[in-house]
């Protein structure tokens, strides 16, 4: 049957069936070509995911670290959320993978399977059509030369048996042998014409069938083959759009949602969290008030003493030093930190001890857990003897109890710490009063010893009179008088509830339980001055003191 598209039809090229063969061998090469491109791209999206995910991962903050703390900040949560959606990325495009490599890949590998086995199937079939007809042509052609054969013999004898009857000398046996041998061969030829006759007809018949029925099937067989081919690959690049399409709104999301991470980014919060984590806690010191020194030019020579000295006729013991400190200029203690972090201004130190104290109850939780399930473990043991013994489990319970004991009268200490920090800071009402006293001592200060004192940190200044002749004569006049200016006045006493050492210049050492002299107390920078003899004084952290300031002269004190 030949195809109606014959303009069309594969069976106008049957005389290049090789060509044809070989054809669809590429055909299929090239659907495996395109399939290893798809493997290709289906091992980038894993490979692509993976390294999505690693660098997801590498950049979360680690556990008990300090990137936890930052997780405060809004920038901070945004960048997180970045991460976490990375995350959610990498997995579209594992998705992507997954699809093309069950969709396309495998379908793929199993179609150009089934392309070979029925590509062979076909050419196998027009082969052994090729193969009769060419067995059928054979066959037309012997019979063909085998009737030309007989022909020629028939002439052969028919020419010797009328040669045989015209010659007189030949016996008349032999004229009939000669006779019959021709009848003879005139009878095979006529059976070789027959045969040959039958043969040509059966053979046109087959030819026929061959070029008008047979190979056009196959030939359409196999264009069907490659047009199927063709569809195949289309379908497969339509698939592979598809893949990619359906994550995409899944992606968008991802990106919706960084976007919306960033936009929540407040950059007023953030920068809130730094003054609540890092504020001191200290009082805004005071405007510091000039300090006049050209009082000593008026003096006269028989002067004895400075024009505004105290009653006991030395000079007041505050002047010469501003009360108003510059605390942020304070420097930490060399070496390891207090326990009692007292070396870290008054917020700050709240915060420490704050923590600590939660560290510590986290530590007795755990511990009291611990013991809960012992004592479980304990009762089942009395019960249940054959489980274990139950004073296997004693000695554990006993050091438990111990440590807890221990951790309860350290977070008691950090307690007692807190509740004394808390009480000291100052509220607006105190930083109010501190800075009208501050006030009232720096005016008060202008005609005083024009040598300042040391300061917790081992700083100090001192001061060039404007007249170096003055100097020298104030000096000789009064050097007696200048060395009694140094002793402050006491204004109470104080006990020391730890031992500190006193590292930097400008403050001593002090042991537990060892009682002092007060000669200034604390203005709100946490160090009060104290004495131990008369050569002998500095600063010392007010938290390590318990003071007791005389009334009677801090009233005074306050009068002045």
């Amino acid at each position: 049957m030949v195809d109606a598209r014959m303009g069309c039809c594969w069976s106008n090229v049957q005389d290049q069936f090789d060509n044809l063969d070989k054809h669809l061998q590429w055909g299929i090469e090239f659907v495996d070509k395109y399939n290893k491109f798809v493997k290709d791209r289906t091992d980038i999206e894993i490979s692509y995911a993976k390294q999505l995910r690693n660098l997801s991962k590498k950049y979360q903050p680690k556990k008990n670290s300090r990137e936890e703390e930052e997780q405060r900040f809004t920038s901070c949560r945004a960048f997180m959320t970045l991460l976490n959606e990375m995350n959610d990325y990498a997995g579209q495009h594992e998705v992507v993978a997954e699809n093309m490599s069950g969709m396309i890949f495998a379908e793929l590998a199993r179609y150009i399977q089934e392309l070979k086995q029925e590509k062979k199937m076909h050419f196998q079939e027009g082969r052994r059509a090729q193969q009769h007809i060419e067995s059928c042509w054979k066959q037309l052609e012997a019979s063909k030369r085998r009737f030309e054969r007989d022909c020629k013999e028939a002439e052969r004898a028919q020419q010797h048996f009328e040669k045989m009857d015209s010659d007189l000398n030949v016996t008349k046996a032999d004229v009939e042998k000669a006779r019959q041998q021709a009848h003879t061969r005139h009878q095979m030829a006529s059976d070789s014409k027959a045969e040959y006759c039958s043969i040509l007809q059966n053979f046109n018949k087959e030819q026929h069938e061959h070029y008008y029925t047979n190979i056009p099937n196959i030939f359409q067989k196999i264009q069907d083959l490659d047009e199927r081919r063709i569809v195949r690959i289309g379908d497969s690049m339509k698939t592979f759009s598809e893949v990619d399409r359906k994550v995409i709104p899944i992606i968008g999301k991802c990106l919706d949602e960084i976007t919306k991470a960033a936009e929540s980014i407040d950059e007023k919060q953030d920068t809130q969290l730094v003054i609540e984590s890092f504020k001191s806690g200290f009082e805004q010191p005071g405007d510091v008030e000039f300090e006049d020194f050209s009082q000593v030019m008026k003096r006269t020579v028989s002067e004895s003493s400075l024009s505004n000295s105290r009653p006991d006729g030395k000079p007041d013991s505050k002047s010469g030093k501003s009360k108003g400190k510059l605390w942020p200029f304070i420097k930490k203690n060399k070496g390891a930190a207090p326990e009692d972090f007292s070396h870290l201004p008054p917020e700050q130190r709240r915060k420490k001890l704050q923590q600590k104290i939660d560290e510590i109850s986290k530590e007795i939780q755990k511990e009291s857990d611990e013991r809960d399930g012992l004592t479980k473990m304990k009762d089942v043991y009395v019960k249940n003897p054959q489980m274990g013994d139950p004073s296997s489990v004693a000695p554990r319970l006993a050091e438990i109890g111990q440590t807890i004991e221990k951790l309860r009268q350290e977070s008691q200490k950090f307690e007692a710490w807190l509740a004394e920090v808390e009480g000291r800071l100052p509220t607006k009402s105190d930083q109010t009063r501190r800075q009208s006293e501050m006030y009232e001592s720096q005016s008060s200060a202008v005609n005083n010893c024009p040598q300042d004192r040391e300061s917790p940190d081992g700083s100090y200044t001192e001061e060039q009179s404007q007249d170096p002749q003055l100097k020298v004569a104030a000096q000789n006049e009064f050097d007696d008088e200048f060395d009694d200016e140094e002793v402050l006045t006491t204004i109470g006493t104080c006990k020391a509830m730890y031992s500190f050492e006193g590292q930097n210049e400008g403050t001593i050492t002090i042991t537990e339980g060892e009682t002092l002299t007060v000669i200034e107390e604390d203005k709100g920078d946490g160090w009060t001055r104290v004495r131990r003899s008369e050569d002998e004084e500095g600063y010392v952290p007010t938290s390590y003191v318990e003071v007791y300031l005389d009334k009677s002269v801090k009233g005074a004190m306050t009068y002045i």
